[in-house]
């Protein structure tokens, strides 16, 4: 199944408190709930202005619907081509 890193512009991301992040993962994940388990929402990585979700999902189309569901920005949706990682070098 394929992976999507997911970029959602969200001014003042670093700054969401504990609480208005467990809302955002809550809403995230009753959407996916609805959606199946088709779609997974692996990890996401907050900075001070985005945040960078991975999803795995059978296509980009499904990606975009989760965002649209759940009412989030998802300014850029680029498929994973390969995984690397420190055993890469060995």
């Amino acid at each position: 199944m394929p992976k999507y890193v997911i970029e959602r512009e969200i001014p003042g991301a670093g700054k969401l408190s504990a609480e208005q992040l467990k809302a955002i993962s809550q809403t995230s994940c009753g959407v996916l709930s609805k959606m199946g388990p088709q779609i997974q929402w692996v990890n996401s990585f907050v900075t001070p202005d985005k945040i960078y979700c991975v999803y795995i999902a059978p296509n980009e189309e499904m990606v975009r619907e989760h965002a649209k569901q759940g009412g989030f920005p998802a300014n850029s949706v680029t498929q994973v081509s390969t995984i690397i990682d420190p055993t890469t070098a060995e």
